[in-house]
């Protein structure tokens, strides 16, 4: 591998990225935004902060369309990563190391980074063409997806600055995939995240004491049983209970599909199509009633999101770089739908 100095600027910016420990329990949000704000700087594109939560800022950069009453395209990411085992990993996963096959490791670096900076390059090197097209393009930055999305985008769609991005498409993360394919998502699973509190006698395990909350809390087939069942004292709550079941259609009559499909088709490229097996912050988005597809472009690349070693081929990221290169602008074209002509 050459040295530093030679690397693709692209790969050195990703790198760069992978070194902000926006990692949780105390993500290091403002190194992010201040990277972020430095970005749109280059772009020369307007960049407009909201606080959602205390804490908790999202990050809007703009590229306004030639037709910016059009309804926009959002390209989503999140700027958060889970927690590493370090005793786990080949190399620091903040140190963004590449070792000699071009694979750079980092958490983050598959979930999601590395869309963060695909966005941001492809949008670089359009700019740099004198490109424009009618649909305004909106990157959005959003924290606290690792740990539900309820202080990052659940909070953001219900607000004011969200319904003005005029949103028509949107673009969020998806998953690799370990062959030749690329996995597109058009629906998830619901969440549900439920807590429940069971109070009994403390005590070491070994001893026979009575009532403790371990032998009070059984395992029946429905939740709400399960409390009935276990006796005075025992509550429960939903952190989170997703009951809307909104997906994407894929059908060809639905425009944002067959421009997406039909431009990944001219780059050779072929589509898998699943609901995704846990839950982005597409959900939220979906729910709002906008369609939104699940899509991170890394093909030939083993599925590491939240494991040990997690780490990211510069050949299939730097590819990536050039599908989105080709799919903003075909989204970004999308003839005026019915209603907005």
């Amino acid at each position: 591998m050459g040295g530093q100095q030679e690397e693709e600027p692209s790969v050195r910016l990703f790198r760069e990225y992978l070194r902000i420990r926006t990692v949780h329990p105390q993500p290091h949000y403002d190194g992010a935004i201040d990277f972020l704000e430095r970005l749109s700087v280059e772009l020369d594109l307007p960049c407009k902060k909201i606080e959602v939560c205390p804490g908790r800022t999202i990050v809007i950069i703009t590229w306004e369309g030639t037709d910016p009453k059009l309804k926009s395209i959002l390209l989503n990411s999140h700027t958060d990563v889970v927690p590493v085992f370090e005793e786990h990993w080949k190399h620091d996963p903040f140190a963004a190391v590449k070792d000699q096959q071009g694979n750079i490791y980092g958490r983050g670096a598959q979930d999601m980074k590395c869309v963060t900076i695909q966005y941001i390059e492809a949008i670089r090197k359009l700019k740099s063409e004198g490109k424009r097209f009618p649909r305004t393009i909106h990157l959005s930055f959003i924290p606290d997806e690792e740990i539900g999305g309820q202080t990052g985008m659940a909070t953001f769609v219900k607000h004011e600055e969200f319904r003005a991005l005029n949103i028509g498409f949107g673009l969020d993360e998806g998953l690799a995939n370990p062959g030749d394919a690329f996995t597109v998502f058009y629906g998830e699973r619901s969440v549900w995240w439920v807590t429940v509190r069971c109070q009994g006698s403390p005590g070491h395990g070994s001893r026979f004491i009575t009532n403790t909350a371990a032998e009070k809390l059984a395992f029946e087939e429905q939740i709400q049983k399960w409390c009935q069942d276990a006796g005075d004292g025992v509550q429960y709550e939903f952190q989170q209970k997703g009951m809307d079941q909104q997906v994407t259609s894929i059908d060809k009559s639905n425009p944002w599909w067959q421009t997406f499909s039909s431009t990944c088709q001219k780059l050779d490229m072929t589509l898998q199509c699943e609901i995704f097996p846990a839950a982005t912050d597409s959900r939220f988005i979906r729910a709002m009633g906008y369609p939104a597809i699940g899509f991170s472009p890394m093909n030939q690349t083993p599925i590491l999101l939240h494991d040990h070693n997690e780490f990211l081929n510069e050949r299939v990221f730097l590819t990536g770089i050039e599908i989105y290169r080709s799919l903003i602008p075909a989204l970004a074209t999308v003839s005026p739908l019915e209603g907005e002509a």
